[in-house]
């Protein structure tokens, strides 16, 4: 038997904009972590990011279920796509360090490259899946520029990623109060 409850619908809007801020959360400190291990140790940084291709694949998958129909074809198709998308960025990933390993990129270079794949790839995927993902690409890619050039920018993308995550919830915290206001009318 189905159940028709007026309130479920607004429940689940509110229950997804609270996982993807979540999401949204984990994503910006894993960054704000990878950006202290790049820092310390560009060798280190590489393995970091190419690490969190998984972390982002899964991330992505979650945050694609959320937006996915209840239509397990649908959602199968989700899946696959961001397991394709995914399964691109490392191959990416491994030419770059193919090249490291052939003496084209030093440690420094790879990292900021590696990087650099990763906002592209979480840029795109958030065209897909929401604004958000696409916030933390943006967020990684500015990131991979500020460490290029300027000395002390550990502190930069921490403040960065806390004003990114300020905007997100209070703009997503209007707009589900505003959608649960309509539905309710």
């Amino acid at each position: 038997m189905a159940n028709n409850d007026p309130n479920d619908a607004p429940r689940a809007f509110s229950l997804r904009f609270h996982l993807e801020e979540a999401v949204l959360l984990v994503l910006l400190i894993l960054s704000v972590t990878g950006v202290g291990v790049t820092n310390f140790s560009p060798d280190d940084g590489y393995w970091y990011w190419t690490a969190m291709v998984f972390v982002f694949a899964i991330a992505a998958m979650i945050t694609g279920r959320l937006h996915a129909k209840k239509n397990d074809h649908v959602v199968k198709k989700v899946l696959v796509v961001q397991a394709f998308h995914w399964l691109g960025t490392l191959l990416a990933m491994i030419a770059i360090f193919s090249m490291q390993y052939a003496g084209v990129l030093d440690a420094q270079a790879t990292g900021l490259i590696i990087l650099l794949i990763l906002a592209l790839a979480t840029f795109i995927d958030g065209i897909r899946l929401g604004w958000r993902f696409s916030l933390v690409g943006v967020f990684l890619g500015v990131t991979a520029v500020l460490a290029a050039h300027v000395e002390e920018f550990a502190w930069i993308t921490v403040l960065l990623a806390v004003f990114l995550f300020a905007f997100s919830y209070f703009t997503g915290s209007f707009r589900t109060r505003k959608r649960l206001k309509n539905d309710s009318v």
